[in-house]
Parts: C-alpha cells; structure tokens; sequence
C-alpha cells in the first residue's frame, strides 16, 4: 500500500511543478513522485563509463582488494 506524505513549499515552487505537471498531464502528486525517483536513480547508480573509470583504477582496486583481505582476516576495528 503506497504511503501518504506532506510537503510544505513555497508558492512559487508549487507553482513550478504543478506547470511542469501539467505539460505531461500528470498529477502533481505522480510528478513529484516521478522525479524523486528518477533523482534517485540517477544519483546512486555509476555509467558504464565511470565504472570502467574506477575499475582501471589499479590504485583504486588494490585498496579494496587489501581492504577485503583485511576484513576476512579480522584486522580491522568497528568504532563507534
């Protein structure tokens, strides 16, 4: 079941996104929904280009490499 939550926004703002709702004929509700979701997406996920970045990255990938070996070998401390 899909939850219900209150915004508070300016005027102005309101008025941005219900125009913006209104020229792909959604609801301001679907819009706003809409794009958090696409935020969201598109701000946790890398590109395949940037993947390939970070995986060329040998400096990179032995740091993690180490870092994981540290783990399984229990060399390492929780802080809290």
């Amino acid at each position: 079941m899909g939850k219900t939550i209150t915004v508070r926004m300016d005027d102005t703002i309101y008025e941005r996104i219900k125009t913006a709702a209104d020229s792909e004929r959604r609801t301001i509700s679907n819009f706003i929904e809409y794009a958090a979701l696409t935020y969201v997406e598109n701000s946790s996920f890398v590109t395949d280009a940037e993947m390939k970045e970070i995986t060329e990255d040998s400096e990179l990938m032995n740091n993690l490499k180490k870092s994981l070996d540290d783990i399984k070998r229990g060399n390492y401390r929780i802080v809290e």
